[in-house]
């Protein structure tokens, strides 16, 4: 590849601000290596480990975050204590699968948004998600 493209580890951390470090560049190269996907924290730092990144689940907190901020990723919480990441930063929707913690996109062309209220004086609207929670159809017998 030529030296000037942005989607090098280093390159696309030094585009963004963020300094380089032995470990930001490991995880860079583990999360936009393999196109748009979704992930936790913890399954990042066990893909590092199984790869040999030497790194703790605190340092792999920290870069998703730092990651976030600098709009490398994108921050999808699901509940309080439950918190993906994804590497597809623009404005798009998700299926949340329920039964098995899967994540996905949902094409944006067969989503419409539509009649929000406005936002009090002096706030604009920066972004809206949505995500559609799925769970197996349950018989509708009333069976178990």
């Amino acid at each position: 590849m030529a030296d000037n493209v942005p989607d090098l580890p280093i390159q696309r951390l030094r585009k963004t601000g963020l300094r380089p470090t032995r470990q930001r560049v490991a995880l860079a190269e583990l999360l936009f290596g393999r196109g748009d996907r979704h992930f936790t924290a913890e399954m990042v730092h066990a893909e590092a480990l199984s790869h040999g990144v030497p790194v703790s689940l605190a340092t792999v907190y920290n870069t998703l975050h730092q990651f976030v901020e600098a709009g490398l990723l994108r921050e999808v919480a699901i509940e309080s204590t439950k918190t993906y990441f994804d590497t597809k930063t623009s404005n798009h929707f998700h299926f949340f699968f329920e039964e098995d913690g899967e994540l996905e996109d949902i094409a944006v062309e067969n989503l419409k948004v539509e009649n929000l209220p406005e936002p009090p004086e002096g706030w604009e609207v920066t972004r809206i998600d949505v995500l559609v929670r799925l769970a197996p159809k349950r018989p509708k017998n009333g069976a178990r």
